[in-house]
């Protein structure tokens, strides 16, 4: 009797073991888990030949990875951003909103997969699916994800995968399936509209303003600031005198400008006007105070110097045992500085733009970003130097921009700066006038 042909449907290769099941093919080196490995015969071999070399040398094979719940991956990828990295709380509670789509898609399954064992199309077809309340309250209107929403959730994934390829939670021969997903050819058609103001517009919204708004959006249209960077201003960081304001990291308060990078803003006289008549006789604290603090008492008052050393020591106050505190409850105690010092409240100043536009008929308009947009968009049409829009607005250069290694050499005098921003912003002056004409009147609060 003839000697026995090989099966096409599997090999052999050393201890490693290959075998053909429904178009794909799988390998097996002894212990009880078949892993699934390619579609060809000739890349399977290949793999097979270097797991089999590895095993032989006693280092962890392509076959070796220690499986993880979603759950569980999604807590050391937290942890390791807020512990080991350092993000901002910003960044980190947004991935824990984004990922928590993940757990809750795994959770509704019958039976819970691994995160090795997550489709990501299936998942990113859920999301289109689901509605979800945006400020997160139970009672609010639903609605569902709009396409930049489901494009940052998969992008989170992504980078949550890329952790759990590293720390060796998934197959090494799979790679990351978020990367599968075409996520940079994903078609944005129900984003908001970004809402630009025109001269007209702008002087309709001051003249509707509320005499506590007024001076809060008229510095945001005239600086550039983001909201965050207002509330946290401290009058010390303002310069009446040399018409400058200073945006900086406070750390020690737990709160950083969105990309780090600190920065000095040119004023107008107009703009040095409305802050010196908002901060009146107060040398300390943040420059803006919540409507019912204005010309009140403060619970909480000081220089920078001040807040901090409060702020430690409540952080000291809040221990137990002497054990440290996590960055959430570091982060909470320095808000409670901030609040006792009068902060106003970033969704303050977002629901008072909201009453104002819709008040003189833009309900369209509905986030305080559009003053950003808007001086970035006016320093534009003023030709003003790209490098000094990039400064004054805070923008982290990136890799990619036009100056290249330019931007490194060049540094920006500061004559050169309010020269080319005050040409931009006198572009609308009517807006300029009336600020000046409502402080003569007193019409608005100090």
């Amino acid at each position: 009797m003839g000697r026995k042909r090989p099966s096409q449907a599997c090999f052999r290769v050393g201890k490693v073991s290959g075998y053909l099941h429904h178009g794909a093919w799988w390998l097996y080196d002894g212990k009880p888990v078949r892993r699934k490995v390619a579609i060809n015969r000739d890349d399977a071999e290949r793999l097979a030949a270097q797991i089999n070399g590895q095993a032989a040398a006693g280092t962890p094979t392509l076959l070796s990875f220690e499986p993880i719940s979603v759950a569980e991956l999604r807590k050391q990828f937290l942890e390791y951003h807020e512990l080991a990295v350092k993000s901002s709380m910003g960044t980190v509670h947004r991935y824990r909103a984004a990922t928590k789509h993940l757990e809750d898609f795994v959770d509704q399954q019958s039976r819970a997969p691994q995160a090795h064992q997550v489709r990501p199309g299936r998942f990113a077809t859920y999301l289109r699916k689901i509605e979800f309340a945006p400020n997160g309250h139970k009672n609010a209107t639903k609605r569902k994800l709009r396409d930049k929403g489901v494009q940052f959730i998969l992008e989170t994934c992504r980078s949550m995968y890329m952790f759990a390829l590293k720390n060796r939670h998934l197959a090494p021969y799979t790679g990351n399936p978020f990367s599968e997903l075409p996520l940079d050819r994903l078609k944005i058609e129900d984003a908001k509209p970004i809402f630009v103001f025109t001269a007209d517009f702008e002087l309709a919204f001051f003249k509707s303003a509320t005499d506590w708004a007024f001076p809060i959006h008229f510095v945001l249209s005239k600086t550039g600031l983001r909201v965050g960077e207002l509330i946290h201003l401290l009058i010390e960081e303002v310069d009446i005198e040399g018409s400058w304001l200073y945006v900086r990291n406070k750390t020690e308060l737990g709160w950083r400008v969105k990309t780090g990078n600190e920065r000095p803003v040119p004023l107008l006289p107009e703009v040095v006007a409305v802050l010196r008549a908002v901060i009146g006789g107060r040398t300390s604290g943040p420059v803006f105070l919540r409507e019912r603090l204005v010309g009140r008492a403060l619970t909480l008052v000081g220089s920078r110097r001040d807040l901090e050393r409060t702020c430690h020591q409540r952080q000291k106050e809040a221990q137990v045992d002497g054990q440290s505190l996590g960055r959430t409850q570091l982060q909470r105690i320095a808000q409670s500085v901030w609040w006792d010092a009068g902060m106003v409240r970033a969704d303050s100043v977002r629901k008072s733009f909201v009453r104002t536009t819709a008040a003189i008929g833009h309900p369209e308009a509905t986030c305080p970003k559009s003053w950003r947009h808007s001086f970035a968009t006016l320093l534009q049409d003023a030709n003003v130097d790209p490098l000094i829009r990039q400064q004054t607005l805070g923008h982290k250069p990136s890799n990619g921009n036009g100056l290249g290694m330019t931007a490194n050499y060049t540094h920006t005098r500061g004559e050169t700066l309010r020269e080319q921003i005050e040409q931009a912003l006198r572009r609308w002056p009517e807006s300029l006038r009336y600020a000046l004409e409502r402080i003569k009147s007193g019409g608005f609060v100090r």
